[in-house]
């Protein structure tokens, strides 16, 4: 899908949220464990989609709770579109947390969602 959108629109420009959501496959983690996890996973999407010609202008850690790191992210921000990649249903705690909805009920921007692979 940001490759697509890329595609539309050669000026088009990327930013990138991963929210520091707990590790929990560390058992006890700590907020710095779950940034250090987000900022890696933020530098290699970065580099993977720059790789394909995506224009990602920041690539930034957000709260651990998606929906508050992606309206943190928006304040005060100018963006003409939000694409969110979740799990799949039956995995993604974020769709079990009505997140995609929750944001159409709370932005007003086109949103897209993405189920990763």
């Amino acid at each position: 899908m940001v490759r697509a959108a890329a595609a539309r629109d050669s000026q088009a420009e990327f930013v990138l949220l991963v929210p520091a959501t707990p590790v929990s496959h560390l058992g006890a983690w700590t907020e710095g464990e779950s940034h250090a996890v987000a900022s890696g996973k933020a530098a290699a999407a970065r580099s993977r989609l720059e790789d394909l010609g995506v224009n990602v202008v920041d690539a930034r850690v957000g709260g651990p709770d998606p929906y508050d790191a992606i309206l943190a992210a928006l304040s005060g921000a100018d963006f003409d579109e939000i694409l969110v990649s979740t799990f799949a249903p039956g995995i993604s705690r974020w769709l079990r947390a009505d997140l995609i909805n929750r944001l159409r009920d709370t932005i007003d921007l086109p949103l897209t969602h993405v189920i990763a692979h």
